[in-house]
C-alpha cells in the first residue's frame, strides 16, 4: 500500500434511504451539511435515493413505475404536431 494517499478523517456517518426511511451507520469520509440523531447520538447525514434495503436486486421485489402518466404527458405535449 502506498503511504500518504489514503484519507485519515474516517468517522461514523448515517446513510438514510429516502425511499423507505431505512438508516444505516458506517464509517466514511464524505462531507455533509446535515445531521441526524440516531438513538441519542448525532451523526452526519447522507441521503440516498436507493440503497441495498430498497433496490430490487437485493430485495427480490420489483417496483411498478407509473409509466402511464409519462405516456399521457408525452402525448399531450406533442398533440399539436399531430398530422391528420
Amino acid at each position: 500500500m502506498k503511504q500518504g494517499i489514503h484519507p485519515e478523517n474516517y468517522r461514523l456517518v448515517a446513510f438514510k434511504d429516502m425511499s423507505n426511511d431505512e438508516i444505516f451507520i458506517t464509517k466514511s469520509t464524505v462531507n455533509t451539511k446535515e445531521t441526524i440523531d440516531v438513538e441519542g447520538t448525532e451523526y452526519p447525514l447522507v441521503k440516498l435515493e436507493i440503497s441495498r434495503t430498497s433496490h430490487p436486486f437485493y430485495t427480490g421485489k420489483t417496483k411498478l413505475i407509473d409509466s402511464a402518466g409519462r405516456i399521457d404527458k408525452f402525448k399531450n405535449k406533442y398533440a399539436k404536431f399531430k398530422k391528420n
